[in-house]
């Protein structure tokens, strides 16, 4: 009855041993690792506009210059200091290759920060 016991112990573990050893080939193979050579991703093209904000008191006014062949959308988005005055989050204003836009807003008080977000413009 012996044999059978350890006949059976092995025919289970065959499997379990296959697929350990089958498991790292596979991965191996699937990185391109016998390639010998990597791919590298795609460098993505440069884009988006150089924003420069200021801060008056209760003024805030961006100026955003594209420099590359793509359009920008840019967007103020101002933060007021005071719990009563309203936050505001401006229109997105396109910003064609080669051109600069000017972005202004208020607040009623004091402005506590000012930023400019970026996406690209649909083709």
């Amino acid at each position: 009855m012996r044999p059978t016991r350890r006949r059976t112990r092995l025919l289970l573990a065959a499997p379990v041993v296959v697929a350990a050893l089958a498991v790292p080939l596979g991965v191996h193979a699937a990185r391109g690792a016998d390639s010998g050579t990597e791919a590298e991703p795609p460098k993505p093209e440069p884009a988006g506009s150089e924003c420069r904000t200021s801060v008056e008191g209760s003024r805030v006014v961006a100026y955003c210059h594209n420099p590359y062949p793509s359009t920008d959308l840019v967007r103020l988005h101002t933060e007021c200091d005071r719990w009563w005055d309203v936050d505001a989050d401006g229109a997105a204003v396109a910003v064609e290759p080669g051109r600069t836009v000017r972005l202004e807003d208020r607040c009623w008080k004091e402005v506590a920060t000012a930023w400019v977000s970026h996406r690209p413009a649909p083709v």
